[in-house]
């Protein structure tokens, strides 16, 4: 039998790919290994990293991570500094990314469901309740936190988040990767060698107009996403995420929780006016922060600013109850 040169071509070719892939699948997990500890969820596991408070406790924060992140994002510029401030600070790996496990696929990636996932996490280590932070996507999840899961948040802190219908959609690429089929061939043999060609130019957007700091991709390990079940994990969340606020913003007056907002004016990502603006506009109470001259990651930009934001958050919590904000 003999097959046609084009044929072994790409035969060779598609076997190219997949093994790079695999390779720098490899390589990534062994440079970016797991930071702290697996809570046992419905059907699979979460990782979750933490900080002890330092002197008299003011609660429990938990951070949230965005599109294409890990824990690493928000703990690394904000963990220390709020432990040093009394917090005790929870970081996770949202479902799929990271070292978190994804128990039912697809539908893991609604917002709504990675609350639930996450809280039922946070339980079994004694976290009843926090301030839920959420940065950009995970904007609509710390929104549904405190919509759907009230009694767990004591107040809601949102950076440069996603919570409204915007004009527009999405690129193309999150639609070919969270698609059933072709989804597999993509992140199987594309992403790997395109994402890490990108990743540069793309992390250079979000922080744009400030230069990222020299060590992000290093010391956050976001190329972790280039992972193809990471990546497929990552564009069903992105995919889906326009659907989700369409359904929940018009929810959001009846958030009850001490609520801030911060964002930066020269946000490229996120349209500040829309989503920001919004937000502040739509939950009752709710303080607004512009960062003059910040892009999309006030946390790394601006983390002092942002830790004020909880601080204040923190304080309303307390006001309102006329003692400390819960520890568990």
């Amino acid at each position: 039998m003999s097959f046609h040169p084009f044929l072994l071509a790409a035969g060779f070719f598609v076997a190219a790919l997949a093994g790079f892939t695999h390779w720098q699948s490899a390589r990534i997990d062994a440079a970016f290994p797991p930071q702290g500890e697996f809570v046992a969820v419905e059907g699979g596991r979460l990782h979750l990293t933490q900080r002890a408070p330092a002197g008299a406790a003011r609660g429990n924060v938990l951070l949230l991570h965005g599109a294409s992140g890990n824990q690493a994002d928000m703990m690394l510029p904000l963990g220390d500094r709020l432990a040093a401030k009394g917090f005790r600070v929870i970081a996770v790996d949202r479902p799929g990314q990271g070292w978190s496990e994804r128990p039912d696929g697809r539908a893991d990636a609604s917002p709504a469901r990675q609350a639930q996932l996450i809280r039922a996490a946070l339980a079994k280590i004694g976290v009843s309740h926090a301030i839920v932070v959420g940065h950009s996507l995970a904007g609509a999840l710390a929104v549904n936190f405190a919509l759907d899961q009230d009694d767990f948040t004591s107040g809601l802190v949102l950076v440069a988040p996603v919570t409204h219908p915007w004009p527009g959609g999405i690129a193309w690429y999150y639609h070919v990767a969270a698609a059933p089929v072709a989804g597999e061939v993509f992140t199987q043999l594309l992403t790997m060698p395109i994402g890490l060609a990108s990743l540069p130019g793309g992390i250079a957007n979000v922080f744009a107009p400030q230069a990222p700091p020299r060590d992000f991709a290093s010391s956050t390990g976001v190329n972790m996403v280039l992972r193809p079940a990471a990546f497929m994990a990552n564009a069903q969340d992105v995919a889906g995420i326009k659907e989700f606020v369409t359904a929940q913003s018009p929810r959001m007056p009846q958030i009850h929780v001490p609520t801030g907002i911060i964002t930066g004016d020269s946000d490229g990502v996120v349209l500040t006016r829309i989503h920001s603006y919004g937000s502040a506009r739509d939950i009752p109470g709710a303080t607004l922060t512009v960062l003059p001259g910040i892009g999309h990651s006030p946390h790394h930009s601006d983390p002092d600013a942002v830790v004020r934001v909880i601080e204040e958050v923190a304080d309303r919590i307390a006001a309102q109850s006329g003692k400390a904000a819960k520890v568990n």
